[in-house]
């Protein structure tokens, strides 16, 4: 207790109590895993994000010999991935939920196998969308393909509508990112966090300004509200993807059984593994010192308490004498058959004479 403990205690506790306040305890706990589970949730929307922006420019590239997505559009795709998702996806408040899961292990990794179970699911919906868009789109909206234009050519409505369904897929994939436990209500608790909701408003404000008025520095060509609702709605399919990736049991997907579980033991180098013995060392030695502090405390409270007794006990003894005949009569009667006369102590023999006035002595 940081005001009312004593010095010994801090110096011997692992957590102090600045308040007092035994209720500061779960307080903690909860905002320690909501940090934790707020990096996860990052990290699972933005390896998605990086997976499928990676795979779909470079494959796109080496196939028809440019990118679907420019340059400046991959700038708009890290700024959304990066800075507003952080910020969206850091800010949710605790819940009282987080207590009611078991705690992580010290060596478990931040990405879990229901994490990459999500991951690589929603990268293959946004793959196969985005191919499928890429190569066929072109008929399927009966617009002009953008696959083969020239090099100076004004944007094309066909990459456009690629660019855009790829931004609105992780826009919606933003909100199932908001839980990484495998739970099936994505929307729950979405408007206690205003941080959230305003920036996925304003990204999607930010997306419908590009597109419409980007014009050649984006390099997006108007889209018509038909092109948009196929646009919003194959975004909207991630939701369903998600709901059906969380039917699917982690357990029967063989190729994720070892993710998740870290390095191996024997996997470390012998040299990690003696820098962790001494921190395994150093931290039992910690909790060694704060034993013996406590146990120091216990028996000076002990020798105190026998100390009591024991002057308890020597008056109880003093006032027993006090009705027992007198010894000092009892002495004296025994003086009265032997009495020393002198003492001689020899210190080269190691021995110690005594006389008695009888002529005996006793060495």
């Amino acid at each position: 207790m940081g005001i009312a403990g004593t010095d010994v205690a801090k110096e011997a506790s692992d957590i102090i109590l600045t308040d007092d306040n035994f209720t500061s305890i779960v307080k903690a706990v909860m905002w320690g895993r909501n940090v934790y589970d707020s990096i996860s949730k990052f990290l699972q929307f933005q390896l998605t994000v990086n997976v499928v922006a990676v795979i779909v420019a470079f494959t796109g590239a080496c196939i028809t010999q440019d990118s679907p997505l420019k340059a400046v559009q991959m700038l708009w795709v890290n700024l959304i991935m990066d800075t507003l998702a952080s910020l969206a996806l850091a800010t949710e408040p605790p819940t009282e939920s987080l207590l009611l899961r078991k705690p992580y292990g010290r060596n478990k990794p931040l990405i879990s196998r229901t994490m990459m179970k999500n991951i690589l699911g929603h990268a293959f919906y946004q793959l196969v969308v985005v191919f499928t868009l890429l190569f066929a789109g072109e008929k399927f909206f009966d617009i002009d393909s953008g696959r083969n234009a020239p090099l100076h050519a004004p944007p094309s409505e066909h990459y456009t509508i690629v660019f855009n369904t790829f931004v609105l897929m992780q826009l919606f994939n933003e909100i199932n990112a908001r839980k990484i436990h495998g739970e099936r209500n994505v929307f729950e608790g979405i408007f206690n966090n205003a941080i959230f909701c305003t920036i996925v408003l304003g990204t999607f404000v930010v997306q419908i300004i590009i597109v419409q008025f980007g014009g050649k520095p984006f390099s997006c060509s108007e889209l018509s509200i038909e092109q948009w609702l196929w646009s919003i709605f194959l975004g909207m399919g991630t939701l369903l993807w998600g709901q059906l990736i969380s039917t699917i049991p982690t357990s029967r997907l063989k190729f994720l059984k070892e993710a998740g579980h870290g390095t191996q033991k024997e996997e470390i180098p012998e040299e990690e593994l003696a820098e962790d013995v001494e921190e395994i060392d150093h931290a039992e030695r910690e909790l060694r010192r704060g034993q013996i502090l406590w146990f120091r405390g216990l028996n000076r409270i002990q020798t105190q308490m026998d100390v009591v007794n024991a002057f308890q006990s020597g008056s109880s003894i003093q006032g027993a004498l006090r009705r027992q005949p007198s010894i000092a009569s009892q002495h004296h009667d025994v003086t009265n058959i032997s009495t020393p006369t002198h003492v001689v102590f020899s210190s080269s023999t190691a021995s110690t004479t005594v006389g008695y006035s009888s002529g005996e002595c006793i060495s």
